[in-house]
C-alpha cells in the first residue's frame, strides 16, 4: 500500500473518501459489494507504475465515505451523481477518464456510461454484464420468479432482516463467506441458515486473500455495518422506475468485458447466450473484447491481480 494517498472530498452533498496513486491519465475504479476501495489495491499499484493516475473511492454507504440514512438515497442516479461530482473535483468537467468497475461497481459504470458517456474515454468492466431495461417487468419480480425468495438479492430486500442475521454470524465471517464463494451456481441465503455452514467451522482462505486483508475489510464494516451496501440492492426496482427514459438506450463507450468462468453471474440463466450470441454487442456496440478467465471466480481482480491489471493496461493504452 506504499505511496497510496488518502483524502476526503465533499461531493454531491456527501463526504467521500478516495485512495489515489500515480500521475497521468485518470483511471476511476468503482468497487462492488462487499468490497471497498481496497479491493483495487493491486491494480492501483500496478497501473500507477505504468503512468496512470489511479483513483478508487469508497462509494456512498461504504468504508470511510458517508452512509446516508435514507434507504432511497442509494439509487443509480445518486451514485453516478457522486462519481460525476468526484470527477468534477479532481479533473474538472472537460477531461474524459478511464473507468474500471466490478460487481455493483460494474453496474454503476454501465449507468455512468448511459447517463454521461461524454465523461468516459474507455471502460473495462468485470463480472457483471450490461442489463438492458425490461419495460414490462420489474427486476425483483424477475429474480423471484427465476430463483425464489431465498436467493441472496431477494433476501437482502427487507431492511434490517439480513443485517440481524449477519450480526449473529459476525462481520469477519460474513465477509469471508462472500469473498471465498466460488460456487458457479446461484447464492441462496435461507432464513436462519445463511451460507449453510456452522458459524464455528473454519473457513480456508484462498492463496490470494490473507487474514490481514480480511481484517482490513472487517474493521471498516464493523464501523459502518452492511446496510449502506445492501441499500443498493434495495433500490433495484426504484432504479427501474427512474430510468424509464433510458429504455432501449445503448452504451456508447469503448468496452472490454472480463468474467471468470466460475462466476455465478456468468452461469446465470441466459448470461452466456447474451454475452456470446450477439445481444451484448447489440446493446454495447463499441464492445471490443470479451475475456472469459478459466478457473476464476467472482473476485477476479483480487484472485488474478496481475492478469487483470495487464488486461486493463492493454486496453487503455490504445486510447
Amino acid at each position: 500500500m506504499e505511496g497510496i494517498e488518502h483524502q476526503t472530498l465533499n461531493v454531491n452533498g456527501i463526504n467521500m473518501h478516495i485512495a489515489e496513486k500515480g500521475e497521468g491519465p485518470l483511471i476511476l475504479f468503482i468497487h462492488g459489494f462487499p468490497d471497498l476501495w481496497y479491493s483495487w489495491r493491486h491494480q492501483i499499484t500496478a497501473l500507477a507504475s505504468l503512468g496512470y493516475r489511479c483513483v478508487a473511492p469508497d462509494l456512498r454507504g461504504y468504508g470511510d465515505t458517508d452512509v446516508p440514512a435514507n434507504p432511497t438515497a442509494y439509487t443509480s442516479l445518486h451514485v453516478v451523481g457522486d462519481l460525476v461530482g468526484l470527477l468534477d473535483a479532481i479533473v474538472g468537467d472537460e477531461e474524459k477518464v478511464f473507468v474500471v468497475g466490478h460487481d455493483w461497481g460494474a453496474m454503476t459504470a454501465w449507468s455512468l456510461s448511459l447517463y454521461r458517456p461524454e465523461r468516459i474515454r474507455a471502460l473495462v468492466n468485470l463480472s457483471v454484464v450490461f442489463t438492458p431495461r425490461n419495460p414490462k417487468r420489474k427486476p425483483l419480480d424477475t429474480l423471484r420468479a427465476v430463483y425464489g425468495n431465498d436467493y441472496y438479492i431477494c433476501r437482502f430486500q427487507e431492511p434490517g432482516e439480513i443485517e440481524a442475521e449477519f450480526a449473529q454470524i459476525g462481520t469477519a465471517r460474513v465477509l469471508k463467506e462472500f469473498l471465498t464463494y466460488r460456487n458457479p451456481g446461484p447464492l441462496y441465503l435461507p432464513k436462519g441458515k445463511a451460507f449453510a455452514h456452522p458459524t464455528d467451522s473454519p473457513i480456508a482462505l484462498p492463496s490470494w486473500l490473507s487474514e490481514e486483508e480480511c481484517d482490513y475489510y472487517a474493521s471498516k464494516y464493523d464501523k459502518t455495518g452492511f446496510t449502506g451496501g445492501l441499500n443498493y440492492y434495495r433500490n433495484l426496482d426504484l432504479n427501474w422506475e427512474l430510468t424509464a427514459s433510458w429504455t432501449g438506450a445503448q452504451v456508447k463507450v469503448p468496452v472490454k468485458f472480463i468474467v471468470g468462468d466460475l462466476d455465478l453471474t456468468y452461469n446465470a440463466p441466459g448470461a452466456k447466450e447474451y454475452i456470446h450470441k450477439g445481444g451484448f454487442k447489440r446493446d454495447v456496440p463499441l464492445l471490443e473484447d470479451v475475456v472469459v478467465l478459466e478457473g476464476a471466480g467472482h473476485f477476479l481482480h483480487q484472485e488474478r491481480p496481475d492478469e487483470i491489471s495487464n488486461h486493463i493496461y492493454d486496453f487503455f493504452k490504445k486510447f
